[in-house]
């Protein structure tokens, strides 16, 4: 399932030929799996990859959200190049354009929901906008009253993925996708999710979330405005009245923090070394990568990475 044995190369936006350092892997579920909607187990992923450690699952970036729910054991993972780790109870959720990397099998089990944004109905997917933001927690502790709920339902939307061909197509997909919804809207009660706000506004304010969801994608690889209006079939100044009216800034500052959020990550709980961060982030050198950030936080790279050393634990090792 999934990077290695259905994702079998790197796809980038139209007309780029310049690689990502880290792969972007598009969904490629099994032959028959309709509807951008996979479900298996974790324990079912890791009898699929027998042969780690020599060939382990590749790290990358994908378009698709990785939902886990873990029953039993404990799940290991990197998200954007810190280690998570997952209990019992808890829920991993890697969100499309995060940099996944998979640690060697352990002990843990439970479903594992793989889907592309577009199956969930635009109604719900508005009500569901802080729990898919790419800012929100990669671990998730639902609430006490919601846990046990929560892994029935995932189970029941496990049972019915396994049950293709048992009724028509539309009503196996209808009953995944509102298993799915389900789970999801549940899930919008844990800690550390912000409440939701009325986003039934206006076609800028949809236009604009689109925006950060191909910027969360492609920030590594586009870096102008007209980059984005070109994916989004707008044009630069639509784009722009977009941003400013849902931010009060314009599109190249939001590319630009978002840039900047990366490059302080990996300066600091991921360790990297400025050039190696520069050439992630596609700038043309170190030097040009070191201007942009001593300009947007009065340090430069190498001072910001020592302070981060004295405050931040090094990264546990693989296990």
């Amino acid at each position: 399932m999934m990077v290695d044995k259905r994702h079998p190369g790197p796809s980038g936006p139209a007309g780029q030929t310049r690689q990502a350092t880290v792969p972007l892997y598009d969904f490629r579920p099994p032959v028959g799996t309709p509807y951008g909607l996979e479900v298996s187990t974790v324990e079912d992923f890791f009898a699929q990859h027998d042969d780690w450690p020599s060939n382990p699952p590749r790290p990358g970036r994908a378009t698709f959200h990785y939902l886990i729910a873990v029953t039993e054991g404990e799940l290991r993972h990197d998200v954007d190049h810190l280690t998570r780790t997952v209990a019992p109870g808890q829920w991993l959720w890697v969100r499309p354009g995060h940099a996944q990397c998979w640690h060697p099998p352990g002990t843990a089990r439970g479903p594992f929901i793989l889907f592309e944004p577009d199956v969930l109905r635009s109604d719900i997917a508005r009500l569901l906008a802080p729990l898919t933001a790419h800012e929100a927690p990669a671990v998730l502790s639902p609430h006490p009253d919601d846990a046990a709920w929560l892994q029935q339902t995932a189970l029941q939307l496990l049972d019915e993925h396994r049950a293709l061909g048992r009724r028509s197509l539309d009503v196996h997909h209808a009953l995944r996708r509102s298993l799915l919804e389900s789970v999801l809207l549940r899930l919008t009660n844990a800690p550390g999710i912000a409440p939701g706000t009325d986003t039934a506004g206006t076609s800028r304010a949809d236009r604009y979330g689109c925006f950060l969801d191909a910027l969360e994608l492609h920030f590594r690889e586009l870096h102008q405005a007209a980059n984005y209006a070109e994916l989004l079939g707008c044009s630069v100044r639509t784009l722009s009245r977009a941003a400013r009216e849902s931010t009060g800034k314009g599109v190249r500052e939001v590319i630009d923090e978002r840039r900047l959020l990366e490059a302080r990550r990996l300066l600091g709980s991921a360790r990297w070394d400025a050039r190696s961060v520069a050439d992630h982030l596609g700038f043309t050198g170190p030097a040009n990568f070191g201007r942009f950030f001593r300009d947007r936080t009065g340090l430069t790279p190498a001072a910001f990475a020592a302070r981060e050393a004295r405050t931040v634990p090094p990264p546990p090792p693989p296990g």
